[in-house]
């Protein structure tokens, strides 16, 4: 955003759940590429846990990456939050943030954007479940 020239530092926690335990490593490895591929973002540091067993599972592993980044712009941050799902975000650097309305409204309209993409898919997802229990029911 135009007001803040200096550029926000983050953590962000990714986590991964499957198996097997090898296949965990390499998609949070592919996916700290792909979050430092992003424009207007670095990846200052990477953490890649190793994976635990699932409590009661016998081959389900979940495992974690710890990011610490840059972003040039409060909203490659908001962009960044609902490609990738942290399940953790927090903000390092600056301590205090100064905006215009208009950098705001821009910020909730891209977030509300993307939300209605995600309601429409949702509706879109319960309309062929619907579809394929009405379907099942005539035969």
């Amino acid at each position: 955003m135009s007001s803040k020239p200096e550029k926000l530092t983050a953590m962000m926690i990714i986590e991964v759940l499957g198996r097997p335990k090898e296949h965990l490593v390499e998609t949070l490895e592919d996916l700290s590429m792909k979050v430092n591929s992003e424009k207007g973002l670095k990846i200052l540091n990477k953490k890649i846990n190793e994976p635990n067993l699932v409590k009661d599972q016998k081959d389900l592993f979940t495992a974690f990456v710890e990011l610490e980044f840059e972003v040039e712009e409060v909203n490659t941050l908001a962009m960044i939050l609902f490609k990738y799902m942290p399940s953790h975000i927090e903000v390092l650097e600056p301590e205090n943030f100064v905006f215009k309305n208009f950098e705001f409204n821009e910020l909730f309209n891209e977030i509300v954007r993307r939300l209605h993409r995600y309601e429409e898919l949702v509706r879109v997802l319960q309309f062929q479940l619907e579809k394929e229990k009405n379907d099942k029911e005539k035969k």
